[in-house]
């Protein structure tokens, strides 16, 4: 994150983050550095169709207006468990 998209990061992600019991995901660790620009989520979901509702989901596009014109980069990666 830049560092002027800190705070209205955190206000999105306190609108998010509930949504994702929504359509059967989990937040399993949220982890971020000292100077608050770089998070991870580690996230479950039963299968990708719960991911992909989730992006859908009408009231986190709304959210996601909190992020216009900031400059927010978001990098995916999906994995599984190694035994």
């Amino acid at each position: 994150l830049a560092a002027d998209a800190v705070a209205a990061f955190d206000t999105y992600e306190r609108r998010v983050l509930p949504l994702l019991e929504r359509h059967g995901g989990r937040l399993d660790r949220r982890l971020r550095t000292a100077d608050g620009r770089t998070e991870v989520h580690v996230l479950a979901f039963a299968d990708r169709a719960g991911y992909d509702a989730y992006l859908a989901d009408p009231d986190r596009a709304a959210a996601g207006r909190l992020l216009d014109g900031l400059d927010v980069q978001r990098r995916l990666l999906e994995v599984d468990d190694v035994s």
